[in-house]
């Protein structure tokens, strides 16, 4: 199918070919008929995409600082990779979708295939869509008609944020798509609208609906006019659907309103607000946020939990609806503000000329038979058996930033990568020359050519997607953790059993070279020694899946992991008791600054702190080793200094955690046979070692870790 993306990095927008979506579990698969370009937000996406580097930071100065503190921690060479490859990933574009279902996912009842719904679904031939974002389009509604549905309900967002009552006076500063649409849904609700723009089109069109009309090129006092017009009083609200760079519009607005007004922002301006604006008459000011509640909440969202009606009466879904319901009853008219009608294929006709001011509501157009396949071949591509082809199951930043260079690097063989949408396995594939892309998994596991599967999406998939390649036969590489339950550990390490099948997990901490030297270094390595990592993760916001422990298992089991095994490669023993304690006085299992205490077989002892409440400036990682009077500090990956050491000091280079010698050894080993590069108990025991801190924080005790995902009898493992 094919699919509009914008190229941050280049600034061109394409028009690329990507496997067909599958259908998931509470979500929808829609054929597209219609879809609206959204020329504001877009416009803005591709004029980013177009300016330079420089002029690029200019315009996002929060995260040049995010970017300098990288520096500091990391190093420049590695923040500047960082960088290119942030810009380098393809940005679908579009959010106003109207199609036909095609199939739907597992719970999903009130929907059937052949209805016509409206999404957010990006310019695509095939979109998949979580349901809370999908609301079906009554048969009066032309597909036309539909595609605004999504633009109203912004609209509609920031007028129950303003919450006017009738016969008030709102002035809608901007009267773009969005704000004409406010325009008109501000008439329904029995206000007097003055509406104001630069564009005397726009102004026209703004007139022909019923409103007062400024032209703020052509009238040298805005505000005194709003004032006249109000008979001295201001206006009760005023909602700004503009885009502006400067402080001017929040100023005007702020100046027009009568005492005590109130002040929507949709748009984006400036942000300097003058206090004694504000002050002196008490306005309210308030940000809409996109549709509505709901928006960016992933229970919502994406695990179809809905909010309550009693208690949330507008849901971002709910207000889908209710522009619907103004487009049937013909309450809401947007057939003046369609512009042109563009087949997909044409898209250069809107894209190449985006800034152009004539424009309003320029729809795509769609074909009504299109090639859907999951699958799209990229190359030709020839396969030898047995030469250890690699199959990838997960197409995120962390594959594309670290695992597909490293494995190039090391000279792999890839046929497949396959991703949920599709679009970052087809980029990630073109980029690295991958023979073909995928949004179907089973493909790779079908494929006989494939020798080993490797795993890297979400931390919830792991070992199902373990245990299905197993049982196909594969070998498996699999991203931390290997499991988030222990009755997964049980699962796969009974399918591990009967396959024979080589199970690693990526831990790469090991491979690195200042690790390497420092195992070197620590020439007895039975006798017991001390150790010490120090973790400054930084914080993520608290909605992230990570946090999530259905999902992401929570950043303890989902990242420690890696420093256990790293203290168990320096000790060479396994860890046999772990006791965890985290920061607050009520600490969850999901909780991500905690201290734990580890006790290996073989004497040594580690302390691990794992923190999210540090600086970013401050190093991420630290590890310390005290053994025989003897100190080695490695600091971040990037030097290791030793105190005590006759023939040795300090090492230093560019930051290495071990991703390109891991990469290294297991290409080798799967051409050449041989021991997995970690051995499969190591990753089982690091994976209970996990299990059983969530354990001892819940039952706050020190934990035996031997038994945990063995259920009845321990396995030999």
């Amino acid at each position: 199918m094919k699919q509009l993306i914008q190229n941050l990095k280049t600034g061109e927008t394409v028009l690329e070919n990507v496997p067909a979506p599958q259908v998931r579990r509470g979500q929808v698969l829609i054929q597209t008929r219609r879809s609206l370009v959204s020329l504001g937000t877009e416009r803005m996406l591709v004029e980013f995409g177009r300016a330079s580097l420089l002029d690029k930071a200019r315009q996002q100065p929060e995260r040049v600082k995010q970017v300098l503190e990288k520096v500091q921690s990391d190093g420049l060479w590695p923040t500047l990779e960082t960088v290119l490859r942030k810009l380098d990933q393809p940005l679908p574009l579009g959010y106003c979708n109207v199609g036909k279902v095609i199939a739907l996912g597992e719970g999903v009842t009130d929907l059937r295939i052949g209805d016509r719904v409206v999404s957010n679904g990006p310019h695509a031939e095939v979109v998949c869509i979580p349901r809370n974002l999908v609301a079906p389009v009554p048969e009066a509604v032309s597909d036309d008609e539909a595609a605004f549905t999504i633009v109203g309900a912004i609209g509609l967002q920031g007028i129950r944020l303003l919450n006017p009552t009738l016969n008030e006076t709102i002035v809608v500063i901007g009267l773009g798509l969005i704000g004409l649409l406010t325009a008109q849904l501000l008439r329904l609700n029995g206000c007097r609208v003055i509406g104001v723009d630069i564009d005397e089109l726009k102004c026209q069109l703004a007139a022909q609906q019923g409103c007062t009309v400024l032209n703020s090129a052509t009238e040298n006092d805005i505000v005194n006019v709003v004032l006249a017009l109000t008979n001295g009083v201001g206006a009760d609200g005023v909602v700004i659907t503009a885009s502006a760079k400067t402080d001017k519009l929040i100023s005007q607005a702020a100046r027009m309103s009568r005492q005590q007004g109130r002040i929507v922002l949709i748009g984006s301006v400036g942000l300097n607000l003058n206090r004694d604006e504000f002050y002196q008459k008490e306005l309210s000011f308030r940000v809409s946020c996109s549709y509505g509640p709901g928006r960016y909440d992933d229970a919502y969202e994406q695990r179809g939990q809905d909010y309550p009606l009693a208690y949330v009466r507008w849901t971002e879904n709910r207000n889908f609806q209710t522009i619907l319901h103004f487009l049937e009853k013909g309450q809401l008219d947007v057939k003046p503000l369609i512009t042109e009608q563009i087949p997909l294929a044409d898209y250069r006709r809107i894209y190449d000329d985006i800034k152009s001011t004539h424009r309003i509501a320029s729809l795509l157009t769609y074909a009504d038979e299109i090639s859907v396949s999951s699958l799209l071949p990229l190359n030709r591509y020839r396969i030898e058996t047995g030469h250890g082809t690699m199959g990838i199951i997960g197409a995120g930043n962390f594959t594309s930033s670290v695992l597909l260079p490293a494995l190039t690097s090391a000279g792999a063989t890839l046929k497949t990568i396959a991703s949920s949408g599709g679009l970052n396995a087809t980029r990630l594939a073109k980029k690295y020359g991958i023979a073909q892309s995928s949004t179907d998994y089973r493909l790779i596991l079908d494929d006989p050519d494939i020798d080993i599967c490797m795993i890297t999406t979400r931390h919830d998939s792991h070992a199902r997607l373990t245990i299905e390649a197993l049982q196909a036969g594969k070998h498996v590489f699999v991203e931390k953790p290997l499991a988030i339950y222990a009755h997964e550990l049980r699962s796969i390490i009974d399918a591990q059993q009967v396959s024979g099948r080589m199970v690693m997990v990526g831990f790469n901490r090991r491979f690195s070279p200042f690790v390497q030297k420092m195992k070197a270094l620590l020439t007895a390595p039975e006798l017991p020694m001390n150790v010490v990592v120090t973790i400054n993760a930084g914080s993520i916001p608290s909605n992230s899946w990570v946090h999530d422990r259905a999902i992401g298992g929570g950043r303890i089991l989902g990242e420690v992991s890696h420093f256990i095994d790293l203290i168990t490669y320096l000790t060479g023993s396994p860890v046999r008791r772990v006791c965890m304690n985290a920061m607050g006085p009520l600490p969850t299992e999901t909780s991500d600054s905690a201290s734990l205490l580890v006790q290996y077989e073989n004497g040594s002892t580690g302390v691990i702190n794992y923190f999210s409440n540090g600086s970013k400036i401050y190093p991420k990682e630290r590890v310390e080793v005290y053994a025989l009077e003897r100190t080695l500090v490695l600091d971040n990956f990037r030097t290791l200094t030793g105190y005590g050491f006759k023939r040795f000091s300090s090492l230093s280079g560019r930051q290495d955690k071990g991703h390109a010698e891991q990469a290294k050894q297991l290409v080798k080993r799967m051409r050449t046979g041989g021991d997995a590069p970690i051995p499969f108990a190591d990753s089982i025991n690091a994976t209970q070692t996990t299990l059983g801190a969530l354990q001892s924080l819940r039952e706050n005790r020190w934990i035996d870790v031997a038994g945990i995902g063995m259920g009845p009898e321990k396995s030999p493992i």
